[in-house]
């Protein structure tokens, strides 16, 4: 991917707190991977990226105030990083070992195997996950 600095903007989008906000992030992330020319390799494993944050952030925690989250991305010298913002959980993102069979709970394991790293930060009222994929 050209790495100027209008290749690099950031995006972030405020979107509800709602299982439908997956779909609308992995479809503007792959839009604007591939409107830079990012290999579809890339394009794939960010889109899963994506969906996961989301999905986790939906079922796992709480909406920030005004009832959002957060969904940004952005290239830096590393790779894209991708960040899901919310309101918070009980717990932090954690890798389970779920199995094959399990209906769910794979999420961020998939994540590991996806992304070159992810890492948690949370405040007293928000959680960010991030993750971070070669390019």
């Amino acid at each position: 991917m050209p790495s100027n600095s209008a290749v690099a903007a950031p995006v972030t989008m405020r979107l509800p707190f709602a299982a439908s906000s997956v779909s609308v992030a992995r479809q503007r992330l792959q839009a604007w991977l591939t409107d830079r020319g990012g290999r579809s390799e890339v394009v794939e494993d960010a889109r899963v990226i994506v969906s996961e944050l989301v999905a986790n952030s939906v079922r796992h925690a709480r909406p920030l105030a005004d009832g959002s989250i957060l969904v940004s991305w952005g290239l830096e010298p590393r790779g894209l990083q991708v960040q899901v913002t919310d309101g918070g959980a009980a717990t932090r993102p954690h890798r389970v070992n779920a199995p094959s069979s399990a209906l769910a709970g794979r999420g961020m394991a998939i994540v590991g195997v996806l992304a070159d790293e992810w890492w948690s930060e949370r405040s007293e009222t928000r959680s960010s996950v991030f993750a971070l994929l070669s390019v």
